[in-house]
């Protein structure tokens, strides 16, 4: 028994029209705590629990501390999610939500995870967002569903933020015999940390991050999602925030599911007319996002260019 729940695989009618190709949704989007976060974390936390850890701490101004703090409740162990003063009010509520106890401290994640490191206790275990491969293994079950679903994709379409869903998919893709499926990694144009790695061939750490997929927030991304691309055809492409606001409001009104502009990233180049017709069956991650709602994303809309 996992703490994340089997996704469904869909074919999508509307995004396979757009795209020329057919279309398949893996919608990690219907995680109990709302994005594919929970798959890493909470076999992580499982793993450190069965190790004896009595208390998990974390640093995160979204999704990561809403799985950790999911997996926290579910578990019986408390909780701590260090959060930036950028954090949303909402994000902070649904962390409350499950339990966890919430601390505001610096201005980037940066600042935050440098606080929750000095928290950690010898009976504690620090859960990281992205950057663990505990995470990795975790997250990989995501292609092992769609193997065992009987769908081989032409290609996996995802977004990336700090790498750990990127790296994710590549070990799963490889310990089913898939090594030969490109993944299309998605970023938008303010926060594309991976895309600027690939170009130097070593990892960049981003001046800033100028995008409202503030979950892509990443200005570093993990070394291993560079050891995957070195490893597995992995291909860069960028889009505009507002492509990415624009697919999250098409895709609730496609598929009345309401996800973050980071998955929407992903969501963005399956909407742009043939960007994927060269591929046949294609597998699009939707990785979800529990902290915008959809007066946030027109209000956005409304800021970019």
């Amino acid at each position: 028994m996992t703490l994340h729940i089997h996704t469904p695989l869909i074919e999508s009618r509307p995004l396979s029209l757009a795209a020329g190709s057919n279309v398949w949704l893996k919608l990690d989007a219907l995680q109990p705590c709302g994005s594919f976060k929970l798959r890493g974390v909470g076999h992580a936390c499982e793993v450190h629990h069965a190790r004896g850890a009595r208390h998990f701490v974390s640093s995160s101004g979204g999704n990561a501390g809403l799985a950790v703090a999911y997996a926290g409740r579910k578990l019986g162990v408390p909780v701590t999610v260090v959060v930036p003063e950028t954090t949303t009010d909402r994000a902070k509520d649904l962390l409350r939500l499950e339990g966890a106890k919430v601390v505001v401290h610096g201005s980037s994640w940066q600042e935050a995870n440098a606080l929750a490191q000095t928290l950690v206790g010898p009976d504690d275990a620090f859960i990281h967002p992205f950057d663990d491969p505990l995470l990795w293994a975790g997250h990989a079950s995501l292609v092992d569903e769609v193997a065992e679903a009987g769908m081989k994709p032409d290609a996996v379409v995802l977004s990336v933020g700090g790498g750990g869903l990127l790296s994710g998919v590549v070990e799963g893709l490889q310990r089913n015999g898939w090594g030969d499926v490109p993944v299309l990694a998605v970023e938008t144009e303010g926060a594309a940390s991976l895309h600027a790695a690939m170009q130097a061939g070593h990892s960049v750490e981003l001046e800033r991050i100028a995008s409202v997929a503030t979950s892509l927030g990443a200005k570093r991304v993990a070394d291993q999602a560079l050891v995957c691309v070195q490893q597995h055809p992995v291909h860069s492409h960028l889009v505009s925030d507002r492509a990415a606001l624009e697919a999250c409001e098409r895709f609730l009104l496609d598929h009345r599911v309401l996800v973050e502009p980071a998955c929407g990233a992903a969501l963005a180049l399956a909407y742009a007319p043939g960007a994927l017709a060269q591929y046949q069956n294609v597998l699009v991650v939707v990785c979800g996002g529990a902290t915008a709602t959809l007066e946030q994303i027109q209000a956005w809309l409304q800021q970019v260019d």
